[in-house]
């Protein structure tokens, strides 16, 4: 057997010990086993103790059991056992946002705006959004019991729905007038890369005289696959730096955009909200920082950290915030997120908006000036100056597809003015 020394060996303290905390650990589960009131099962207890370790890390940190995991891979597969329905959990009451198109709520009849008030019976109110998931998905094939109320109804609606495999698409599309592409990224899941490519063909497919120019919305985007979104962002850019990351050694990575990308040309202007975070404001924040392009809206979520995801023994999973990211250049993200260049405000404002910075046990955000990094003269694309909001004030499109979308019409302006 052969020994490594790393230097002059030192006394440990029994504070300093790990083992001592075990001992503590074991001496707590026996107590618990042998004298609690009623029998506990031990993985119960062992995987409650998991779960607070990894949760008093941060809110982004969390281990995962076997049957939580299988959600959280299942969200970013765009696949799963349900009824096929986009939902709020920030209120009392679980608010149906849209049904999905084709899924067995759809066809239901359930409609937007209708509030979810109980699951097989059992009330919504007080349980956690991961439980209240967990009760709407299932087998395929299985049965689950809605109690809803709709506005302008006395009496409460009941649905039985059969669960059926649900294949969420991340991409939308439509063709503006003009000739102008919109593209809307819900979230950065496996396949959203080739998604986008595959709108991006359809609309310049149906553009009679080419596309003027690119709407990309990435309001309400919470994020994803890091992956997905860099091949995203890549698209969008001719040269440059996508993002660089930090880890707890100071180590600082930088990721490069390849050139070739299908949308590196033409006029582009993207769409953020309180609600675009993580990964999606890496994207954002590359278009912004290389000139590719302008943001409007309001300010961004401020999620800049990165979460490794480990696969452990008997189907549980780890996600461990292993990095913080900065825009490519050194804008830090986190707890501060992206300014837009022409602010719009949420229909709501901003009263109870709740971001990074509001959760508790967030990562700090980083104070002091950035380190910048500007384009090369040569670049084409050179960083211009943000818009003021006095650049507002000019007449909205007529084109219907905008509906009351104030943000997506002055987007719209923006775009057909350059």
């Amino acid at each position: 057997m052969a020994l490594l020394s790393a230097g002059p060996a030192r006394a440990t303290s029994a504070r300093e010990s790990p083992y001592e905390l075990f001992d503590q650990f074991g001496r707590v589960l026996a107590w618990v086993e042998n004298e609690y009131v009623d029998p506990v099962e031990r993985a119960r207890l062992v995987e409650g103790a998991l779960e607070g370790m990894v949760g008093e890390l941060d809110p982004h940190s969390a281990y995962l059991a076997p049957e939580d995991y299988a959600i959280f891979r299942s969200d970013t597969e765009g696949q799963f056992g349900g009824i096929g329905v986009e939902v709020d959990f920030s209120g009392e009451w679980v608010t149906v946002i849209a049904p999905i198109e084709g899924s067995p709520a759809a066809r239901a009849g359930i409609r937007s705006g209708d509030r979810i008030l109980a699951i097989d019976h059992s009330t919504v109110r007080g349980k956690s959004p991961v439980d209240l998931v967990k009760r709407m998905r299932g087998e395929p094939g299985s049965r689950v019991l809605l109690t809803l109320r709709r506005e302008g109804l006395e009496k409460l609606l009941y649905f039985t729905l059969t669960r059926e495999v649900i294949d969420v698409k991340s991409v939308a599309s439509k063709l503006l007038t003009g000739d102008v592409g919109y593209l809307r990224i819900k979230a950065f899941q496996q396949g959203t890369h080739t998604e986008l490519l595959e709108h991006v063909a359809a609309l310049r497919s149906g553009a009679s005289g080419g596309i003027r120019g690119w709407l990309l919305d990435l309001r309400n985007n919470p994020g994803g696959l890091v992956d997905e979104a860099t091949a995203v962002a890549d698209e969008l850019l001719a040269s440059g730096v996508v993002f660089t990351t930090r880890r707890r050694d100071a180590v600082v990575d930088e990721l490069r955009a390849t050139p070739g990308g299908v949308l590196r040309r033409g006029p582009l202007v993207v769409l953020v909200n309180e609600f675009t975070a993580s990964s999606a404001e890496i994207v954002a924040g590359a278009l912004k920082d290389n000139g590719r392009a302008r943001l409007v809206g309001a300010k961004t979520f401020g999620k800049g950290s990165v979460q490794t995801i480990v696969d452990l023994p008997g189907g549980a999973g780890l996600r461990l915030t292993t990095l913080r990211y900065y825009t490519p250049r050194g804008r830090a993200i986190q707890a501060q997120g992206l300014e837009p260049d022409i602010f719009v405000a949420s229909p709501g404002g901003e009263f109870g908006v709740m971001r990074e910075r509001n959760l508790e046990g967030h990562l700090p955000e980083e104070f002091g000036a950035p380190v910048v990094t500007p384009p090369p003269a040569s670049d084409p694309s050179a960083l211009r100056e943000p818009l003021g909001e006095a650049s507002l004030g000019v007449e909205v499109p007529t084109d219907p597809r905008l509906g009351k979308d104030v943000a997506l019409a002055t987007a719209y302006r923006l775009l057909i003015g350059e």
